[in-house]
């Protein structure tokens, strides 16, 4: 059995995309997802599968949403392993006085194509700093989130691939909880 790290876009966020957390843990038991265990009511999921292929994991249960609450938000899933390697990569991990409150992780549903990614990267950001590794992108916000310059979205329209952000503290959190859940604790 593999940990599963499920990242819902656009759950409980200003009224729209309600989801009472037990009903989603419910959905994700009723798709074979064993042991699911929600984080915070932003729809994070944790639960262990035997068949790990992403791509047919996130179809399953973004239909199974779909046809239980009437909408269908991006879901992107990662591994503990793949979450492990998020955490790993962390360029602003060693930077003194760096506050790991104001770093966003975007988790992106699949690659960008180099042009758009490129395109993205050149985007001033200041002071704003954006990181872009692999499927996801690292902004860290020296001023808070709410006084930021950098749209997200605009980011997001640029790449032309959906994507979910998720703060430094959650991301820790879920990695925990699927190494628990892989561990059987």
């Amino acid at each position: 059995m593999q940990a599963i790290i499920s990242l819902l876009r656009g759950v409980n966020v200003g009224g729209h995309g309600i989801i009472r957390m037990d009903a989603l843990r419910d959905l994700y038991e009723s798709l074979q997802l064993r042991e699911a265990r929600t984080y915070v009511q932003s729809g994070n999921v944790v639960f262990l599968s035997e068949k790990p292929h992403l791509d047919e994991l996130a179809e399953r249960i973004g239909s199974g949403i779909e046809r239980r609450f009437g909408f269908r938000p991006a879901v992107v899933l990662r591994t503990a392993r793949e979450m492990s390697e998020v955490v790993a990569r962390n360029p602003f991990a060693g930077r003194e006085g760096a506050d790991p409150a104001k770093l966003l992780v975007t988790f992106l549903a699949g690659t960008p194509a180099a042009p758009d990614r490129e395109r993205v990267l050149a985007l001033n950001t200041g002071p704003e700093e954006m990181w872009m590794e692999e499927r996801e992108i690292y902004v860290y916000f020296p001023n808070g989130f709410s006084k930021a310059r950098l749209s997200m979205a605009v980011v997001e329209k640029g790449l032309r691939v959906a994507g979910t952000g998720r703060n430094w503290n959650s991301v820790r959190k879920l990695l925990e909880m699927a190494r628990r859940l892989e561990t059987g604790g």
